[in-house]
């Protein structure tokens, strides 16, 4: 097994060096967040870095790079209140890892890259039609990680569409059945397959 101290890792190339630090963590959900602004353009982005934080209250949290590098989304998130999570097809991966590229404010990532935005009722921000399982959520608070200029932004799940074929007898979402991907590092990405299900663990 090879070693890497904190000082090579340093030296690294800086595109050799993200790839590596971005796979350390394993593989990890990728979702788009859908978002509006105050003059109705619509804004899509995919994140790798989703982490469920609570089911009561339904609590979501996604890392939002500095400003400077992706302002957009949190922007829009702030300023209305709401945003929508998109879980990832396979057939969806390469319109979807395009939304990463840096487009201007006035563009839709939607039109950019051949999604469909779908709305409904009651709730402002788009969904993307391609998508098996998304959900609404109301924008909770935003906690600074000052090390890194990023920040931890948190939502409250209020309205979910998700495929019935999915839903389990017990709540469990058989996403392998949808092709739902996953991701690893800056721009791998898999599908997934179930191993098993195990009961509750209890101390013997």
């Amino acid at each position: 097994m090879q070693h890497f101290s904190i000082e090579t890792i340093a030296a690294w190339d800086r595109f050799y060096r993200g790839n590596f630090m971005n796979s350390l963590s394993g593989f990890k959900s990728a979702s788009l967040i859908g978002t509006i602004n105050q003059d109705q353009q619509l804004n899509l982005a995919i994140f790798s870095n989703i982490v469920h934080l609570g089911a009561d209250p339904a609590l979501i949290g996604f890392i939002n790079r500095p400003l400077a590098a992706a302002p957009h989304t949190i922007e829009n998130i702030q300023s209305t209140g709401e945003y929508t999570i998109n879980l990832i097809t396979a057939n969806m991966v390469r319109a979807a890892h395009q939304t990463s590229a840096k487009y201007e404010k006035g563009v839709s990532e939607f039109d950019a890259v051949g999604l469909t935005p779908v709305f409904e009722e009651g709730i402002i921000a788009p969904f993307v039609a391609e998508s098996p399982v998304r959900y609404a959520l109301k924008y909770e608070q935003t906690i600074p990680i000052e090390r890194n200029g990023t920040f931890l932004v948190i939502g409250s799940v209020q309205h979910m569409y998700v495929q019935e074929k999915l839903i389990q007898e017990d709540g469990f979402l058989s996403l392998a059945e949808a092709d739902i991907i996953t991701s690893l590092g800056l721009d791998g990405y898999y599908k997934t397959q179930l191993i098993e299900r195990l009961p509750y663990a209890k101390a013997k």
